[in-house]
């Protein structure tokens, strides 16, 4: 569980530094896969040691996942939104509302309680060909992302950010699937492209769409899906008798995650309140 919670504090103050890099870069084609505008953002050096605290995030994040149950890693995950709250009225001197501060409370309280509720991670393989079907799941995002940039805004922000979601999701169920570097193993390769696509996503939605919106889709997307993918398939349990308040624990998790969901872009600095360019 202390990996699960150390790698939300590198996710969560990653992406303070990404989405001011995000936000800089110049506007592309407008499309929703948009490898240049990517290719801008990185560039940044703040992009760049967002992406070394993704890189430590990642790492812890493998470890949790193969000590933790699925839907307790994507809870916790789901939860760097709070440390990129708290990161960014420490940083940013953002102003947070009470609903905002009570919202960081809840999700602590919500993994506090998956912490108590959860057992260990599975240990099934899952139905055959579920490593195909997940590089079958980031062909449809990627193709959902090319769509996404035909909507306007705001459906543009939640499609984008739910295909985000959905490819940090394919991360989540394909480290439980790699079995070591084998490199005719398709869960491997879903588990790097999945996480490529979803970078590629979600810098395009926190770059042109509402804040707000897409990181309420990522979070959907990154952890519903796993949580029952894991349940489901791979074995994931509960310590007996505590499957309510593991289901509660997780439910409070993310609707705490969602209600701070401007917090998935940091704030501009230069505005009142800290609030983002874009209504979130």
């Amino acid at each position: 569980m202390i990996c699960a919670f150390a790698s939300a504090i590198c996710y969560g103050t990653a992406s303070v530094l990404q989405a001011v890099a995000a936000r800089a870069a110049e506007p592309g084609t407008g499309g929703g896969v948009d490898v240049a505008l990517l290719w801008r953002a990185v560039r940044q050096w703040r992009y760049l040691a967002g992406l070394c605290l993704d890189g430590l995030g990642f790492v812890l994040q493998v470890v949790a996942l193969r000590t933790l149950p699925v839907y307790v890693v994507g809870a916790a995950l789901a939860a760097s939104l709070a440390v990129t709250a708290v990161v960014a009225s420490r940083v940013l001197r953002v102003r947070l509302s009470r609903v905002e501060w009570t919202a960081v409370a809840v999700v602590c309280a919500g993994l506090a309680m998956l912490a108590l509720a959860s057992g260990r991670e599975g240990h099934r393989a899952g139905p055959a060909g579920l490593d195909w079907a997940l590089l079958g799941v980031v062909g449809g995002i990627l193709l959902l992302g090319a769509a996404a940039g035909r909507l306007p805004e705001r459906p543009r922000a939640l499609v984008l950010g739910l295909g985000a979601g959905f490819g940090f999701g394919v991360v989540e169920v394909a480290v439980r699937l790699v079995d070591g570097v084998d490199l005719t193993d398709p869960a491997l390769y879903a588990l790097l492209t999945g996480g490529g696509t979803a970078f590629l996503l979600l810098t395009s939605a926190l770059q042109r769409g509402s804040v707000t919106t897409a990181t309420a889709g990522m979070v959907l997307g990154e952890t519903i899906g796993p949580a029952v993918v894991g349940v489901a398939w791979l074995g994931d349990t509960t310590h007996p008798g505590l499957g309510r308040l593991a289901v509660t624990g997780f439910a409070v998790a993310v609707v705490g995650s969602l209600i701070l969901a401007r917090f998935g872009e940091a704030p501009d600095p230069g505005r009142e309140g800290g609030r983002s360019h874009r209504p979130g």
